[in-house]
């Protein structure tokens, strides 16, 4: 498969989420939210395609126990009974955007490059001067932090939302992958990873990886700008290497 037929894939799966999404009510912030929701609470055990649990298969549309919306929020919210499946802490409207999610995943199949990676190469690549990666991101507490970690981004992300990110690191960009570009009363740029802000507060990483807070009364310009910082690898990597590193990715799982 070649870079261009990956992107113009990716770019077909992508329209496919949105008329989807859109037919059912869901909204793509629906499905956002609830992706990281199952991401953060949920991949442990039925992993980041849903497959995770014998003979259950969350991301193929269809489900054991429930068929309805309101059947499978249920499921979530009380847990199955004699199950390792445990009542959750979540709201009714975080677990719809969880089902929003899971109904997503039948519409955006597996995907992936479409040809096996080694993860060692792609490890070599990662680290290396073609990849970079090392620079903004850490894996298990080596590299930058003006990105997210991927220490254990092989346990929630699903091989085809790696591709995108690879290769059109704007179409998604995460609330954990947000830059920010602040302008203090004095005329200083400070620039970040946006980590938390509210009425009176910026929180963020700086290009230096240190915490810095500030007070929004001393900035006279705040923006969050709408192009991701990271660069696409489309043209930069053959197909081979982006299955390289993909595989890598996803043998990262937080663990030795």
């Amino acid at each position: 498969m070649s870079m261009r037929t990956s992107v113009l894939t990716l770019a077909v799966l992508a329209l496919a989420a949105s008329a989807w999404a859109q037919g059912h009510g869901y909204t793509p912030a629906d499905i956002e939210n609830g992706g990281q929701l199952y991401q953060a609470n949920c991949t442990a055990c039925h992993g980041p395609e849903g497959d995770g649990v014998p003979s259950v298969n969350l991301g193929s549309g269809k489900f054991r126990r429930g068929t309805t919306d309101d059947e499978i929020v249920k499921i979530i919210l009380g847990g199955i009974p004699g199950t390792a499946m445990p009542p959750s802490s979540f709201s009714e409207g975080q677990a719809g955007t969880i089902v929003a999610y899971l109904r997503s995943l039948a519409s955006t199949p597996a995907g992936g490059p479409g040809i096996p990676g080694d993860a060692r190469r792609g490890r070599t690549i990662f680290e290396g001067s073609k990849g970079e990666c090392l620079a903004c991101h850490a894996v298990a507490g080596v590299g930058g932090r003006s990105a997210p970690s991927l220490s254990e981004i092989g346990s929630v992300r699903r091989a085809v939302e790696l591709q995108r990110a690879l290769l059109e690191p704007s179409a998604e960009i995460r609330s954990d992958a947000k830059s920010v570009r602040a302008v203090t009363r004095e005329g200083a740029t400070i620039r970040g990873r946006l980590l938390n802000q509210d009425t009176y507060t910026l929180q963020l990483l700086d290009s230096s990886g240190r915490l810095t807070l500030l007070d929004k009364a001393d900035l006279r310009e705040i923006s969050i700008p709408k192009e991701s910082p990271m660069p696409s690898y489309e043209g930069k990597l053959s197909a081979q290497e982006l299955a390289d590193v993909i595989a890598y990715l996803r043998s990262l799982r937080g663990r030795p």
